[in-house]
């Protein structure tokens, strides 16, 4: 997995301080997955109050001091913590961060990290990022997400509903803006294999092209949703499904099951 060891071993040891209100997110629970195309500069850690923020780093501290870690503090304040950890001559940033409620699914148990934001909410927390700074990294992670999770479109269309300041077509015109290709940058990034940045770049207006068609067709009063597959229990691109059902799925705080799933608990 595009984690590195230590980030590994740091996830599987804090394993057991997780719960529903402090999980996994941020880039290290996308990046997790074996077919990403580069590794995470840090671990985050989210909550759902500022004390929860402090308890968590205070169990987690214990844990890792224990271990024979060692940590520098950067930055604490209220809801937010961040750290450098340093084991056998290697080092990673942690962050512990006070986040909202709001979601689309409630996070999900897993035997690698404990407890980690679902993937859906992953990639419409990425999508937001993107649009509120020009980092490469974003681009390239929203473009893997785009690719594997679920198309950019109705990433765009879904993630307005946490961030109700956006219509779907300026959060695109956001992103489109902030997303610009940084040689420098990109060069700098831990990638698993080398990127052609004209191929990226390829890739990246294709997709684009493709959210604007999107969000041009989908009704007004459907904005800020997912939608849901019934059959395939995933969450799809409607217009690219035909013959099977597709329900809206919206967000609330904690998260919520599909309507399908949930009917059948």
């Amino acid at each position: 997995m595009p984690l590195t060891k230590l980030q590994a071993h740091l996830g599987r040891l804090l394993a057991e301080n997780r719960s529903e209100d402090s999980y996994l997110a941020g880039g290290a629970a996308i990046l997790a997955s074996p077919n990403s195309e580069r590794y995470s500069h840090d671990l985050d850690y989210f909550h759902d109050t500022a004390e929860r923020v402090a308890s968590a780093f205070e169990s987690d501290r214990g844990i890792l001091v224990e271990r024979g870690c060692q940590l520098d503090i950067e930055l604490s304040q209220p809801g937010y913590i961040r750290a450098i950890v340093r084991l056998d001559g290697e080092a990673t940033k942690i962050e512990w961060a006070q986040d909202s409620t709001w979601r689309f699914m409630p996070v999900l148990k897993s035997e690698s990290f404990g407890y980690q934001l679902h993937p859906i909410d992953l990639a419409t927390n990425k999508v937001l990022a993107l649009a509120g700074r020009e980092e490469t990294r974003d681009l390239l992670d929203t473009l893997y997400l785009h690719e594997t999770l679920l198309a950019l479109g109705p990433l765009i269309w879904a993630a307005v509903g946490k961030d109700p300041g956006f219509s779907p077509l300026s959060l695109l015109e956001m992103m489109r803006r902030r997303g610009k290709i940084q040689v420098d940058e990109l060069n700098r990034l831990n990638l698993k294999n080398p990127i052609d940045p004209q191929d990226l770049k390829t890739r990246w207006l294709t997709a684009l092209d493709s959210a604007d068609e999107f969000v041009r067709l989908r009704p007004d009063h459907e904005t800020g949703c997912l939608y849901y597959a019934t059959e395939r229990r995933e969450f799809v691109d409607p217009g690219r499904t035909t013959g099977i059902e597709v329900v809206v799925h919206f967000g609330r705080p904690g998260g919520v099951l599909p309507r399908a799933l949930d009917d059948e608990s």
